[in-house]
């Protein structure tokens, strides 16, 4: 009976010292916009927003929160991110890999271009990496420059899907007047031999992202495409209708498109 007795009071001691509090955190009681009346740990409160962002829950978002200017940073410059780049990239290829190709040139994989063919990042560093109101002026004179990177594992994927034989069509939300400057950044990214690189034109000028992309897929359907593959950083690259077999997200913590 003393054996026993004394492992209950081992018991509630450990489960006692398990479930302390400690007054840092005890401080955090505040109210929050994403945690809902609880302040959290600077760490942890990014952690959760980008959680939010990337698993689109967030919604329509403006620019980072303040607080998670050096969170972004970290990550959008650090291993983290190009470990999960590559993590998209080799699930991309393994289901290519299992897609039977007849030859027709039918067989089409889509790739949006800024943040999954070339990287901004040297340009949002130099704003604030997204805690900045985007400034369209500014962004469309970077890309007049045409000298943003690749991003590493979708040149990788995009290479490899060259191989297999797939069809590359490249669907971005740049306009009509950039044609030239993207396909000089492009190839100067090492990019090559897509099919076709459709932009807005003028008449879409206005159209939300999904909406524009959308359509413009329905129009690759109907030309007798099939879209197995399609790679995107933002949701509005992969939602709305004629989407594709699989669709492959990209992390992006610097800006959401609607």
């Amino acid at each position: 009976m003393a054996i026993f007795r004394l492992l209950i009071l081992l018991t509630v001691a450990f489960s006692q010292s398990i479930i302390q509090i400690s007054t840092e955190k005890l401080t955090l009681l505040a109210s929050d916009r994403i945690t809902g009346h609880r302040k959290i740990l600077k760490d942890l409160y990014c952690e959760s927003w980008r959680f939010t962002v990337e698993t689109n829950d967030a919604g329509i978002w403006d620019r980072v929160p303040a607080r998670c200017e050096g969170f972004v940073k970290d990550y959008m410059t650090g291993d983290k991110y190009l470990s999960d780049l590559a993590a998209v990239a080799d699930n991309s290829l393994a289901y290519a890999k299992t897609v039977k190709l007849s030859g027709d040139g039918k067989h089409a994989w889509i790739f949006d271009v800024d943040e999954t063919l070339l990287s901004n990042i040297p340009f949002y560093a130099s704003h604030g990496f997204g805690s900045e109101i985007f400034d369209e002026a500014s962004f469309n004179k970077w890309v007049d420059m045409a000298e943003a990177p690749s991003v590493p594992a979708s040149l990788r994927l995009y290479k490899d899907l060259e191989e297999l034989g797939f069809t590359i069509i490249l669907l971005t939300g740049r306009t009509e007047l950039q044609r030239n400057a993207t396909e000089c950044n492009l190839q100067f990214a090492g990019y090559s031999n897509w099919e076709r690189l459709i932009l807005r034109k003028r008449s879409d000028h206005g159209k939300p992202a999904t909406i524009y992309k959308s359509e413009r897929r329905k129009h690759l359907e109907d030309e007798g495409y099939i879209i197995h593959g399609n790679s995107g950083d933002q949701w509005s690259d992969l939602l709305g209708f004629a989407v594709a077999k699989r669709s492959f997200k990209l992390p992006n913590l610097m800006y959401v498109v609607a």
